[in-house]
C-alpha cells in the first residue's frame, strides 16, 4: 500500500506532499492542473522511463519520494535475493537531473531502473487515461484471461513452460547439428590426416629441450673431454698438483697440534679440505670416463629435433601445444564419428519431450477454456451491472497444435456482441471509448479477485461515461477499494462523490511561475469541489445542494445503516 508521495520541481509541480491510506482515493481538480502529473510520478517511482523534459524549468534535478508498506512474501524475496533489507516499510526514491542522470533507490540502496520495475510490478497497477486501449489488442487477451484463472492451472504452465524449454533446446541442438555436419564431414578426412602425423611423431612434453641439451653436448664433447681431463690432471696426477701440495700443507700442520688447539682445528680443517678434494678429483675423472662422442646420436637428434620443429611450427609453437591441439583433434573426431548416434538420441528424446509438450498443451487449453466460461459468466454480469443491459462478452480461442510456445499453443480473443441480436465481433468493431472504460472496469472487478497486488491506480477511467453509468461505475470503484488501495483521477461528480478520501489539485499563478498544489478536502471541501464538477466554475446555492444530497447518497451507499 502506498501511504506517502513527496514531489519537488516535477514538471509544474513545485513541492507537493500527500498523505494515502487505505480505501478509495478521488483527485479532482481543473484541466490542466497537474492532476496526470501525479500519477506520472507515482509511475516514475515505481520504475517507468524517465525523461530530462520532466525536471521543473530552471531548475538542476526532479525529486520524487514513495513510501510503501509492502507485506507480500514475494517481495521480501526480491529484496533479499537482491542483496536489499527485506522491511516492509520502502522508501523509494527517484532522481532525475536535467543533465540527465537518473538515480533510483530503496531505502538509500541504489538499484537499477529495471530491478525497480520488476519489484514495483508486484506493489501498484497503473491504469492511464488509455490503458483500456490494450483490451483491444487480441496478444494482451490470453495473458489477461490467465490472470483471471489465477494459481488454478499455474502448475500445469509452469509444466508447459519448462517443456518447450527442453523442446525448444533439443531442436536447436539437431538444427545445428544438421547445418554443421556437412561441414564437419569435409573436415574429417584432414583432421584425421593432421592427428595421424601427431601421432606417428610421438611427442612427449619437454622432449625437445632435453634434446637440444644433449646436441649442445654432443657437439662440444671434444672440448668437454680435453677440460675435464685437464682439471683432472691438474688436481692429482702432476707432480706438483693441487692435491698434493695441499697434503703436504696437511702434513705441516698436523705436527704443530700439540702445541695450539687452534692450529689443530686450522690442521684438521685442511684435512677436510684434502678430503673433499680427493672426492671432486674422482668426479671429474667420472665425468671424463662418461664422455663419448657417436656421429649416429647426433644425426639422430638432429632429425628427430627437425620433425618436432616442423610439428610446432604448425600446430601452436610448442610441444605441450602440439599435444593439446591432438587432443582437441580426438575430441572433434569423436563427436564427428558419434554425431549420428548423439543425434538419434535427440531425435528419441524431442519424439518424447514432443509428446509430453502436446499433452500438457492440451490440458492448459482445456483448463484455459474451461476459465473463459466462467470470465464470460462474470463479465456479463459486472456489465450489465454497469448499464451495458444487452452485451454478450465471449473469449474465443484459435488451437495451433503444431506451434508450440512456452505459453502453450492457444491464442485467445475477445469478442463483444454490444446490443441484442447483434453478433459477435471483436473489440475493435463494436466497443466505443465508454464501453471500453466499462470491460476494463469489469476486468479488474474480477481479476483484482485473484491477484495481489495491493494498489490500483486509475487515470480517468471515467472517460465516456455520464449520469447513471457513472454512478455505476463510482460503486465498483468503491467495491473494488474494500479489497485494494485505489487512487482514482476523474471528472465526473458521480465517481468523486463516492471516495474515501478526496484530494483537489489546483493550480496558481504566483505571477512569474505557475505551481500545482494538492489540497485535502473535508466535508465542505468536498461539497464546493462536487459542486464545481457539476456546475462549472459557477457555484450557486443550487448546485451545492444537489453536491451535498449526492454526497450524502454515496455515503449511505457506502456505509448503510
Amino acid at each position: 500500500m502506498l501511504t506517502h508521495l513527496s514531489i519537488r520541481d516535477f514538471a509544474i509541480i513545485e513541492a507537493l506532499d500527500l498523505d494515502l491510506h487505505q480505501g478509495f482515493h478521488v483527485i479532482t481538480g481543473e484541466t490542466g492542473a497537474g492532476k496526470s502529473i501525479i500519477i506520472e510520478a507515482i509511475s516514475l517511482a515505481l520504475g517507468s522511463r524517465a525523461d530530462t523534459s520532466f525536471v521543473r524549468t530552471g531548475k538542476e534535478k526532479a525529486f520524487i519520494e514513495l513510501t510503501v508498506t509492502a507485506e507480500d512474501p514475494a517481495v521480501q524475496a526480491l529484496l533479499a535475493e537482491n542483496a536489499l533489507d527485506p522491511s516492509p516499510e520502502l522508501l523509494i526514491t527517484r532522481e532525475i537531473s536535467a543533465a540527465g542522470k537518473n538515480v533510483c533507490r530503496i531505502n538509500g540502496s541504489p538499484v537499477s531502473v529495471g530491478f525497480l520495475n520488476s519489484l514495483c510490478r508486484k506493489l501498484a497497477d497503473i491504469h492511464g487515461q488509455y490503458e483500456h486501449q490494450s483490451l483491444l489488442n487480441p496478444e494482451n487477451h490470453l495473458t489477461l484471461l490467465d490472470a483471471f484463472g489465477g494459481d488454478s492451472f499455474g502448475p500445469v504452465k509452469e509444466t508447459v513452460k519448462d517443456l518447450y524449454g527442453r523442446y525448444a533446446s533439443l531442436s536447436a541442438k539437431l538444427a545445428a547439428w544438421e547445418k554443421n555436419r556437412a561441414d564437419s564431414l569435409r573436415r574429417q578426412d584432414f583432421m584425421r590426416y593432421e592427428l595421424d602425423e601427431i601421432r606417428k611423431a610421438a611427442p612427449l612434453s619437454g622432449e625437445d629441450t632435453t634434446l637440444e641439451e644433449e646436441l649442445v653436448f654432443l657437439q662440444n664433447s671434444e672440448r668437454i673431454y680435453g677440460n675435464l681431463s685437464r682439471a683432472y690432471e691438474t688436481l692429482n696426477e702432476q707432480d706438483a698438483s693441487a692435491l698434493s701440495q695441499l697434503q703436504q700443507v696437511s702434513s705441516y700442520l698436523a705436527e704443530l697440534e700439540p702445541f695450539s688447539s687452534s692450529l689443530s682445528a686450522l690442521s684438521d680443517e685442511i684435512a677436510n679440505c684434502c678430503y673433499r678434494l680427493e672426492d671432486l678429483a674422482r668426479e671429474i675423472r667420472y665425468e671424463k670416463d662418461t664422455v663419448t662422442f657417436s656421429e649416429e646420436r647426433l644425426n639422430e637428434i638432429q632429425e628427430r629435433l627437425e620433425v618436432l620443429s616442423l610439428l610446432k611450427r604448425k600446430y601452436g609453437g610448442s610441444i605441450d601445444k602440439t599435444l593439446e591441439y591432438a587432443a582437441s583433434l580426438e575430441e572433434q573426431l569423436s563427436v564427428i564419428e558419434g554425431g549420428d548416434e548423439a543425434a538419434d538420441h535427440w531425435k528419441a528424446e524431442l519424439a518424447v519431450c514432443k509428446d509430453q509438450l502436446v499433452l500438457a498443451c492440451g490440458r492448459l487449453s482445456e483448463l484455459r477454456k474451461r476459465s473463459a466460461k466462467d470470465l464470460e459468466a462474470k463479465i456479463n454480469l459486472e456489465l450489465q451491472e454497469l448499464n451495458f443491459k444487452d452485451a454478450d462478452f465471449r473469449v474465443s480461442f484459435n488451437d495451433t497444435p503444431s506451434a508450440f510456445t512456452e505459453n502453450g499453443t492457444d491464442t485467445a480473443e475477445f469478442l463483444l456482441s454490444a446490443n441484442k441480436g447483434e453478433a459477435l465481433k471483436p473489440l475493435t468493431k463494436v466497443a466505443s471509448g465508454g464501453e471500453l472504460s466499462r470491460i476494463m472496469l469489469a476486468f479488474k472487478q474480477i481479476v483484482g479477485d485473484y491477484d495481489r497486488i495491493p494498489t490500483m491506480i486509475f487515470d480517468e477511467i471515467d472517460t465516456g461515461i455520464s449520469g447513471i453509468t457513472a454512478s455505476i461505475v463510482g460503486r465498483k470503484l468503491h467495491d473494488l477499494s474494500t479489497r485494494h488501495q485505489i487512487l482514482c483521477i476523474t471528472h465526473l461528480p458521480q465517481i468523486a462523490a463516492f471516495g474515501d478520501h478526496h484530494y483537489r489539485i489546483q493550480k496558481n499563478d504566483s505571477g512569474e511561475r505557475t505551481i500545482t498544489t494538492v489540497v485535502p478536502l473535508d466535508r465542505e471541501g468536498r461539497i464546493d469541489e462536487i459542486a464545481r464538477l457539476t456546475g462549472g466554475l459557477s457555484i450557486t446555492e443550487t448546485t451545492r445542494k444537489s453536491a451535498e444530497e449526492l454526497l450524502n447518497t454515496c455515503l449511505q451507499e457506502r456505509h448503510p445503516s
